[in-house]
């Protein structure tokens, strides 16, 4: 099961890939901050964006993409950046057919560290833990990104037939026009070895 997370932004956007062969033994691939000139214009900052991303799927062809579900924020300009790069980032997945999930930040804070509330400093430290990793994963964006794989891979591939974090979020893919409830086969053998193993769905 390999997972790549998303944690969406024009200006930085953290992109990170994890793989899981092993039960609840997740290890890091690679991580990354995608990063557009504030200077430039829009159009431009998201054809950017989409070709490192585009990069990113070539190099590393995720079974599924966990993205960050946008919410609303005080600072309009922020969220309509954010907003952008989320829709960018799953509309190039879909192409591809991979599917996609989206967790809210509680969600993946509460997956991470067991607190809904927990801090960014908190989150971090979790990710380098679970990941194994030898010193803490940096910038907060990156680290994000892998918290919202690692939350997906904990929450939404749990039980075969039953994915809560893509159940209503992941649009027909081509050709075989599958939703959300549907699993890819790599998410099915993925699936069966948890539930063969009894693990439980969330840590």
């Amino acid at each position: 099961m390999r997972v790549m997370g998303v944690d969406p932004g024009l200006t930085r956007c953290g992109i990170g890939v994890i793989d899981a062969e092993r039960i609840h033994r997740p290890a890091l691939v690679a991580v990354d901050v995608i990063e557009t000139p504030s200077v430039s214009a829009v159009d431009t900052r998201l054809g950017g964006l989409a070709d490192a991303f585009d990069r990113w799927l070539d190099a590393h062809r995720p079974d599924v993409v966990s993205i960050e579900r946008v919410f609303a924020r005080h600072n309009v300009s922020t969220i309509i950046g954010t907003a952008q790069a989320s829709g960018l980032t799953m509309g190039l997945a879909a192409r591809r057919g991979i599917p996609v999930a989206m967790h809210t930040p509680s969600e993946v804070k509460a997956a991470v560290t067991g607190s809904g509330r927990a801090g960014k400093a908190q989150v971090t430290n979790m990710v380098t833990r679970i990941l194994r990793l030898d010193a803490p994963v940096k910038p907060a964006d990156a680290a994000d990104a892998l918290a919202l794989a690692i939350c997906h891979l904990w929450r939404g591939a749990g039980a075969a037939g039953s994915t809560p974090g893509m159940t209503k979020d992941v649009d027909t893919r081509q050709g075989g026009g599958r939703q959300g409830s549907s699993l890819t086969p790599a998410q099915q053998q993925w699936a069966e070895a948890l539930k063969s193993a009894g693990a439980p769905r969330r840590r």
